[in-house]
């Protein structure tokens, strides 16, 4: 957590330690970009990544230079996304323009067979026997089916082009939702958090509502990390945010704010209420029993420790979030294991170096 840099940084260590093993194992260039995908390989911040290097690793043996150059393009290239979003622009300019170029085709055969009826018209008044009168109407039939024809193309065309255009749509909400979203614990991430908070902070004191913040924290995680490997950590980061999510409802918003810290957003909901969902959650986190899958070997139990604040008059979003991370902090001053609302008396947190 943000008021224990010791400990990430000797995680942080931990995890390149692991990355520059990889490196050396597979004899890999010790290139940056290939530290970073190996360090988050030993983060396991990213499952599908992990999944695709594994499954990699178990089919081959290895991970080669093309492997790697594919990686990090499809799970962490700063332009991913933005590359994704140009293409779907793409399709959607070139799904518009063949579009209008059918419209414009339609319009023009509209157009042909307008004066084509206004000719037959004419020539209509001028026949003088019932042969000419046949080749007149046989003419108008077949420019008539002409013209139904290019209408059911068009029909056709446009139909396709809707369900195109709802396919993209798809797409991009499935890039919004990706660039949202905490892969490991598929919370809502620390940029949703940030813009979510405040959008509530606005519509709270545009409607004249209560609004209270939760951060909590996983206790001692840098041990059970150090003593199980960060891919058990990963499942307790899963544990928890999953237990996290059975507990909000509603408008509630739930992210992972950071390294083993989530954040709660709780709209319309006092001080009080916002305490007792707390403690809901910290039990049912206490209450878990773990167990290492690939052993079925018993871990033990985990605990929260967790801070809660309510909005004040004219609040920003920063001195919410360091108003809920002082009572987080006075949580594990206090002996971890607990809820401390800014209402209690031991929410007076001694300063951030002196909370181990």
């Amino acid at each position: 957590m943000s008021g224990q840099p010791n400990d990430e940084h000797e995680r942080s260590f931990a995890f390149a330690k692991v990355a520059f093993g990889q490196i050396r194992a597979l004899r890999h260039s010790a290139s940056p970009r290939n530290y970073k995908i190996w360090y988050t390989y030993a983060t396991g911040y990213n499952p599908e990544l992990n999944a695709d290097i594994n499954k990699l690793l178990e089919k081959n043996g290895q991970v080669t230079e093309a492997d790697l150059e594919r990686i990090f393009d499809t799970y962490l290239s700063s332009n991913r996304l933005s590359r994704h979003l140009d293409q779907i622009g793409v399709q959607v300019r070139d799904e518009i323009e063949q579009v209008m170029s059918m419209i414009e085709a339609a319009a023009g055969s509209a157009t042909t067979y307008k004066a084509n009826l206004a000719g037959m018209s004419e020539q209509l008044g001028a026949a003088k026997d019932r042969e000419g009168l046949r080749a007149i109407v046989e003419t108008l039939v077949h420019t008539a089916k002409e013209m139904e024809q290019s209408n059911k193309a068009l029909e056709a065309r446009l139909s396709a082009s809707k369900q195109e255009i709802n396919q993209l749509q798809a797409n991009l909400e499935t890039v919004r939702h990706e660039s949202l979203t905490d892969p490991l614990t598929t919370l809502a991430n620390r940029k949703y958090f940030d813009q979510a908070l405040e959008k509530a902070i606005g519509d709270a004191m545009i409607k004249r509502e209560p609004l209270s913040l939760m951060l909590t924290d996983i206790d001692h995680f840098k041990n059970f990390n150090d003593s199980f490997g960060h891919l058990t950590g990963d499942q307790v980061l899963r544990l928890v945010a999953q237990t996290v999510k059975n507990n909000v409802k509603g408008q509630d918003i739930a992210a992972r704010y950071g390294g083993e810290e989530f954040a709660i957003v709780l709209p319309n909901t006092i001080l009080r209420s916002a305490t007792t969902v707390a403690d809901h959650i910290r039990r049912a986190v206490m209450a878990k029993q773990l167990m290492k899958r690939s052993t079925h070997e018993q871990l033990g139990r985990i605990t929260i420790s967790i801070g809660v604040a309510a909005l004040r008059d004219g609040e920003t979003p920063q001195s919410l979030i360091a108003r809920a991370d002082a009572c987080l902090y006075a949580a594990k001053h206090a002996g971890r294991n607990r809820v401390i609302c800014e209402a209690d008396p031991e929410a007076a947190a001694p300063p951030a170096s002196e909370v181990a």
